[in-house]
């Protein structure tokens, strides 16, 4: 079996998935995992299928002909390299919105070679103060011999300059 990564976006209609499902799965292709959803206006998402190696050649033809409909990008899968052990966290964080946050809390990690595995973000109103609010909840994996007191404290840092209330799950 081949596992492939399918990037795909077009502008948000009906039947959108059906055609890229019916194209893996006419294929011999398994739909294995999915983030897809609506963004501005755009459906975007990825995709993680597995194929017999002798019909990739197909879905792949036949995922990234739905021109008109989306357009696809297909990518080897593979699982990461990690030795060690890793310890997962749930981290949420909620404030006032304003540009930088994402990249100050993803820097923040990454200097404690924090990997990301899902990232979820999104703004909405604030019910009673006006403005917007900025919600995130970032799922990582911190490497065996981390100092998550020194993690906690790089990103409480950080939420105390921005303004965001923290929340650590998974400890």
């Amino acid at each position: 079996m081949r596992n492939l990564v399918l990037s795909v976006i077009g502008d948000d209609r009906p039947g959108l998935v059906s055609a890229l499902a019916d194209a893996v799965a006419g294929n011999g292709g398994n739909w294995e995992r999915s983030q897809l959803a609506q963004l501005a206006g755009k459906f975007a998402g990825i995709v993680a299928v597995a194929v017999p190696a002798e019909r990739a050649d197909g879905l792949i033809a036949a995922v990234t002909g739905l021109d008109g409909l989306l357009e696809v990008a297909v990518h080897a899968g593979g699982e990461p390299p990690r030795d060690g052990e890793w310890t997962a966290l749930t981290i949420d964080v909620l404030g006032n919105d304003r540009p930088g946050i994402v990249q100050e809390l993803s820097t923040a990690l990454s200097l404690h070679d924090v990997s990301i595995e899902k990232l979820t973000t999104r703004t909405r109103e604030a019910p009673m103060a006006g403005g917007m609010l900025f919600e995130a909840t970032l799922d990582v994996l911190v490497p065996s011999g981390t100092d998550l007191a020194a993690v906690r404290a790089d990103v409480e840092r950080i939420a105390a300059e921005l303004l965001v209330d923290l929340e650590f799950g998974g400890e």
